[in-house]
């Protein structure tokens, strides 16, 4: 899993009087304190955005000059053909994946000045496969994303926030099983509570609906609309049109690297950018009872 994070500590030292206690506390001196967590963020307030990103992998360009800003309120969809490069720019805004060129910022500072610790406060990332080397039970894996709190002022909230998480990915019946022992789309939800569970204020989800069927596809959706109105920032890649119309406050079409369009679904949902994007013609239709886009292949009667 991702985002574990190691943390400093210090050995007991021997000795008795004044000599150990004098050791000691030169020690202490040495171990790093815990960073703060993040301010509350106002609705609108950008928690991350890349400007001007290039990235190279393999020898070849995967995002040329994108400009994207991830705003606290809103769930943003990066949608694409394949190879388009979403799950590149979801590693760059992560600060996973570096930019050759441009600048990636986290709560308005360069990645590059945060510390590993001072941004697992500030992001959590879902990545599009969750794997373990050892049979750690369910319960274990979600207390995972609790790792940034240790030692600090909300580690108290570490059985509630793990027990919330659970329930709200619907995992619970769950918890003494083995990681190892289940199926692709049940592990893709413990994945997400793991996420859930570390309440960074700005999640990073990659093809978060991918392995998971139609309940719980609409399942993780509704999550992602419920942290954004609760004030965090979502950024989800997806594959599937109509969810993203459904969910997504905002949508970035990535073609070849670039951003084709950036804006609410139901102005950059349309025909002719769809068709010529994804090489597919397509027909774009208004939900008979909410409005929002239906994007369906255009197929011979």
């Amino acid at each position: 899993m991702r985002d574990s994070l190691g943390t400093g500590g210090t050995r007991g030292t021997g000795g008795t009087g004044g000599t150990g206690t004098a050791r000691a506390r030169g020690l202490l001196r040495l171990v790093p304190s815990r960073p703060a967590p993040p301010p509350a963020a106002s609705p609108g307030d950008v928690l991350a955005d890349a400007e001007g990103v290039r990235v190279h992998l393999g020898g070849r360009p995967v995002l040329d000059g994108v400009d994207v800003a991830v705003r606290a309120g809103e769930v943003l969809a990066l949608v694409g053909p394949n190879g388009a490069g979403k799950s590149t720019l979801l590693g760059a805004l992560a600060a996973d994946v570096p930019a050759a060129e441009g600048v990636v910022r986290v709560h308005g500072r360069p990645v590059a000045d945060w510390t590993a610790p001072e941004l697992a406060l500030r992001r959590a990332v879902l990545p599009q496969s969750a794997s373990l080397s050892f049979p750690f039970p369910v319960e274990e894996v979600v207390r995972m994303g609790r790792a940034p709190w240790a030692g600090g002022e909300r580690e108290d909230e570490d059985d509630t926030a793990v027990a919330e998480a659970m329930a709200r990915t619907e995992v619970t019946g769950f918890a003494g099983r083995p990681f190892s022992a289940l199926s692709g789309g049940e592990r893709a939800r413990v994945a997400l509570a793991r996420v859930l569970a570390q309440r960074a204020p700005l999640l990073l989800l990659d093809e978060p609906t991918a392995a998971l069927d139609l309940r719980h596809q609409e399942l993780v959706l509704r999550l992602c609309r419920e942290r954004a109105r609760a004030g965090d920032a979502v950024v989800v890649v997806l594959h599937d049109l109509a969810l993203a119309a459904a969910y997504a406050d905002r949508v970035a079409v990535l073609r070849a690297g670039r951003i084709a369009a950036d804006g609410p679904p139901a102005r950059v949902f349309s025909e002719e950018l769809l068709s010529d994007v994804y090489d597919q013609p397509v027909e774009v239709l208004a939900h008979p009872r909410t409005g929002a886009p239906l994007v369906l292949p255009r197929r011979d009667a």
